[in-house]
């Protein structure tokens, strides 16, 4: 064959011409198929709470001739994508089986079964947990109220409307402070001295994040004695600390009730008469409760016995030392229905979440001239309309303040309302802005900063919410730096970028604030709505 190609190598190529057109007709009429079809692929959209797994479950279903695709989102996300684009994914891994009769159709999902068990529970630092008298205690939700309530207890945790932590903590603290009834209903929600209790309980709230992941890195990161998260990341944020040499977390588990997330596989019934691919949902869900899934679980934290108890699990893995004893029964909460959560979550965000006082700090330079200026204003209506923002519970309550300030090469104007539900006057500001000039990030970080920090009051969770679509060319990131430390401050400055900005220099404000930036070059509008559950 050398010799030929040496010698006629014009024939060469005609032959291999013929033969690919060969190849290409048999491609079109079936008889070679050199790409993988997508009707080969089982989807599944899943929490990111179930991440550790996905190199095991898609190396399980090569093993099996299954090609397995995972995407991962929050839990409450995940119910919204299935209400409005079941068809896209074959099966459902949720962090908690309430999620599932949180869908507009009930049916869509069947088949479901609880893989592993997760509890949600406070974290201390045990030094701070030994001062309050919990270490080795029996301690009650009301214990941690009141410990909230003396201002000796503060802590993080994920997004109440966005996250599933933040969501079952909150139910389970709801239900035991309202006395753990048999059925919580509505009525119950109308009760004052509750309705106190818990805007007490989250008074104690420093940070909020919209992912339960950046909760973690954002622990790490900070000063803070507290988390609330699932009881498998404070293993693994503990395994962190103590390899760094830190102090650990201690585990606090209420013996009137702590939330238990059961996460569940389900198959989604897209098509009822499509046998095959249930039973790729039923080889993978086999895989999921079988020993060699559940000990890899279990190394990872999670649990596989439902609240009892266990006095063979791993102490490595489950750590006494760290508040957790596996011979000791978890008294799981009673989750209400569906009509009970809604009117609770709708409760937390008009009267009990901690109010928030957030600046925008709103790029008006030459640059955003035009379609970027359009998505701007696009963006911040939604985020300032309240019905619109509503609808994605993310919208601003009376208790609320918002302050916006427009910038180019230097701070423009400072624009703000007293009541967040109030913001009619702000978006016709924000609709009448031109672009012109160069671009300055650094004033106008430093200027939301100086307006946060004379609102004083610990009343509120402080946010810069920072949108720009270019590269600074004036003004100094040391300036802010210095500022930042000589005043230590820890307020999060959260970027949003957009166009060409330049992620470098949003980064080193990322970092330097303890926050993160948010991709808006694929969408302004999607972007603001994910920062917007940051604060």
């Amino acid at each position: 064959m050398g010799k030929f190609v040496t010698k006629h190598p014009v024939l060469f190529v005609l032959i291999l011409f013929v033969l690919y057109g060969m190849l290409l007709s048999s491609c079109s009429s079936g008889g070679i198929d050199l790409v993988d079809n997508d009707d080969n692929v089982f989807r599944i959209i899943s929490s990111t709470s179930t991440k550790k797994m996905d190199e095991h479950l898609i190396k399980y279903g090569k093993k099996n001739n299954i090609k397995v695709e995972i995407e991962h989102y929050g839990d409450l996300e995940i119910v919204d994508i299935l209400n409005s684009n079941s068809k896209k994914y074959d099966a459902v891994w949720i962090s908690n089986s309430i999620w599932l009769y949180q869908l507009n159709n009930t049916s869509l999902t069947t088949d479901s079964k609880s893989i592993v068990i997760d509890p949600v529970v406070m974290g201390i630092k045990k030094s701070k947990a030994k001062e309050l008298g919990f270490v080795n205690s029996k301690v009650y939700n009301k214990d941690l109220l009141e410990s909230i309530k003396s201002g000796k207890l503060k802590y993080v945790m994920a997004s109440v409307t966005k996250t599933n932590t933040g969501a079952t903590s909150y139910l389970s603290f709801l239900n035991s402070l309202a006395g753990n009834p048999e059925v919580l209903t509505t009525d119950m929600l109308k009760s004052e001295s509750l309705k106190s209790d818990l805007k007490s309980f989250f008074k104690g709230v420093e940070r909020v994040s919209g992912d339960e992941e950046y909760l973690t890195d954002m622990f790490i990161n900070g000063k803070y004695d507290a988390m609330i998260n699932y009881e498998s990341s404070l293993i693994e944020l503990n395994q962190k600390l103590v390899k760094e040499k830190k102090e650990p977390l201690y585990l606090i588990y209420p013996v009137d009730g702590v939330a238990i997330n059961d996460m569940p596989f389900a198959y989604i019934n897209n098509d009822a008469t499509d046998t095959k691919n249930r039973e790729k949902f039923l080889e993978l869900q086999k895989y999921l409760r079988s020993d060699e899934a559940i000990n890899q679980m279990e190394k990872y934290g999670y649990r596989s016995w439902y609240g009892g108890t266990n006095k063979d699990a791993d102490k490595k893995i489950f750590n006494p030392d760290w508040g957790i004893d596996t011979t000791k029964y978890i008294k799981d909460m009673k989750y209400p229905s569906k009509k009970v959560i809604t009117a609770a979550i709708n409760l937390y965000i008009e009267a009990l979440r901690k109010p928030t006082h957030v600046v925008f700090c709103l790029d008006i330079s030459g640059s955003m001239y035009g379609s970027g200026l359009a998505e701007l204003k696009e963006a911040m209506n939604y985020i300032l309309d309240y019905e619109t923002a509503s609808k994605d519970n993310l919208q601003f309550s009376d208790k609320d303040k918002i302050t916006v300030i427009t910038f180019n090469s230097d701070v423009k104007k400072v624009f703000d309302t007293k009541y967040g539900n109030d913001t009619d006057s702000v978006i016709k500001y924000v609709d009448s802005l031109e672009a012109l000039g160069g671009t300055n990030i650094y004033d106008p970080s430093i200027e939301a900063l100086k307006i946060l920090r004379k609102d004083d009051s610990d009343d509120y969770t402080k946010t810069v919410i920072l949108m720009t679509d270019g590269e600074s060319n004036s003004g100094s990131y040391y300036d802010l730096k210095d500022y930042y430390k000589d005043h230590k401050s820890t307020i999060p400055i959260y970027s949003i970028t957009f166009g060409d900005a330049n992620e470098r220099q949003l980064e080193k404000i990322a970092d330097l604030t303890n926050a993160k930036v948010f991709n808006g070059k694929d969408g302004l509008l999607a972007a603001f709505r994910e920062v917007r559950s940051y604060n």
